[in-house]
């Protein structure tokens, strides 16, 4: 793995990049940022955080050891052939963006990047030839019943308010909720979770328990209702509008089966960095790329190794008001978990633009998610979102916006000598 070339810059070249900017920092400082507090709760295999507690614990193509304990035990309640394969593309780089078990802009870009990497007719379509490229991952479920840590009843979760300065008062900007970061975790949406966890249980876990009660009280097959796993009612129904949770720490639930998460021991220095992989579900060990390339037509980003075609991200790029920067550029520099300058002046294009400049803290819903891909443009970058169900969709303000998830592996991809391509 290259080493990462830093690990904070003191200012953020972010003008046309939306909400925020500032000057350049060309000197940048190669300190390491303070280290996030321990009151996020990762509860980790041992000490050295080799994946977190819900991780899948084996390599992209499925082989290792998987979770072996009584969340296994709990199958899913039907097949979901699309979440399938949206969660084997994403373990093996080719990512679908919010993995929901639906066709989309994003999946169609993911099977273009699959199909074109493995010499395929390039459809976009889950066809009979992709579907037969894909077989060897067949023994990946498309979901895993997990449970949630403990200790992420102790995190501190942030009420983000809407004022620029108010925000800059906080410490970080962390998750809203703990439902916000299992989502994440998960590269998914709390309405995903709700679907695939019914009335607070696992899809699936009525049918297990009723089998397992059957079996144990005899041929009358009379047993006694299963008991709830989560304190979730239908009173909780809009909690992801009202700032509560609809999950609870201690509650075993049903994801999306991502996976390749696994870090491995002494690879990441930086522990807030380690810790931030981790609730990403993001693993140590990614591709080494000489190039990317940036469309702005097709809203992707391509990763190669020579001329071989490695991961594909869907990405938002450019604007009317900021135009993604067609031609060849240098990356300077990658800042995790960074800070963020917000100016006026910058965000407008305009030097007499009023208003207050602020500088932001790091988190997840920092206005660049957790990590920013400093390139040789001014004031233009590659980095994360707080709102990854917009990657596509929506414009970004000139800079290449991905989920976080998917910008932090990009983040492991590259380095200095990687060129950037940003193509029409």
């Amino acid at each position: 793995m290259r080493n990462l070339l830093f690990a904070a810059v003191s200012s953020l070249a972010l003008a046309a990049c939306g909400m925020n900017g500032a000057e350049e920092d060309t000197e940048a400082d190669t300190t390491a940022q303070a280290q996030p507090s321990d009151d996020y709760g990762y509860e980790t295999y041992d000490e050295n955080n080799l994946a977190d507690s819900m991780a899948s614990n084996d390599d992209a193509n499925g082989m290792g050891d998987s979770v072996a304990n009584e969340d296994a035990a709990i199958p899913d309640s039907e097949e979901r052939p699309v979440m399938q394969a949206q969660v084997v593309l994403d373990r093996i780089g080719f990512g679908p963006g919010v993995i929901d078990g639906k066709m989309g802009m994003s999946t169609e870009n993911a099977l273009n990047g699959f199909q074109e990497a493995n010499d395929l007719e390039v459809t976009g379509e889950l066809d009979e030839a992709t579907k037969t490229a894909l077989s060897d991952w067949d023994s990946i479920p498309a979901t895993r019943v997990v449970t949630i840590p403990a200790s992420w009843s102790d995190a501190e979760y942030v009420d983000m308010p809407e004022k620029t300065s108010a925000k800059a008062e906080l410490e970080r900007m962390g998750y809203k909720s703990l439902d916000e970061r299992l989502a994440e975790r998960f590269h998914t949406t709390v309405d995903v979770l709700k679907r695939l966890n019914p009335n607070g249980r696992p899809a699936g876990m009525e049918a297990a328990n009723s089998t397992s009660n059957s079996t144990s009280s005899g041929p009358t097959g009379s047993s006694a209702a299963p008991t709830p796993t989560s304190s979730a009612t239908s009173d909780q129904a809009d909690s992801e509008t009202s700032g509560d949770s609809y999950f609870t720490a201690g509650q075993q639930i049903r994801v999306p089966n991502i996976g390749a998460d696994r870090i491995e021991k002494g690879s990441i220095e930086d522990r807030g960095w380690q810790q931030t992989l981790a609730s990403l579900g993001v693993g140590s060990d990614q591709p080494q790329v000489d190039r990317i390339v940036v469309s702005k037509s097709e809203d992707t980003l391509r990763a190669y190794q020579d001329d071989k075609l490695v991961a594909l991200f869907t990405v938002s790029s450019g604007s009317s008001e900021f135009p993604l920067p067609i031609g060849e550029w240098d990356i300077l520099g990658i800042a995790q978990n960074p800070p963020f300058d917000y100016d006026p002046r910058v965000l407008e294009g305009d030097d007499d633009a009023e208003g207050e400049s602020y500088t932001l803290p790091p988190g997840p819903n920092g206005p660049v998610g957790v990590v920013w891909i400093d390139l040789s443009k001014e004031h233009y970058g590659i980095h994360g979102t707080p709102e990854p169900q917009t990657i596509g969709r929506a414009q970004s303000h000139g800079c290449v916006r991905l989920t976080n998830w998917d910008a932090a592996r990009l983040a492991r991809m590259v380095s200095q000598s990687t060129q950037v391509i940003f193509e029409a």
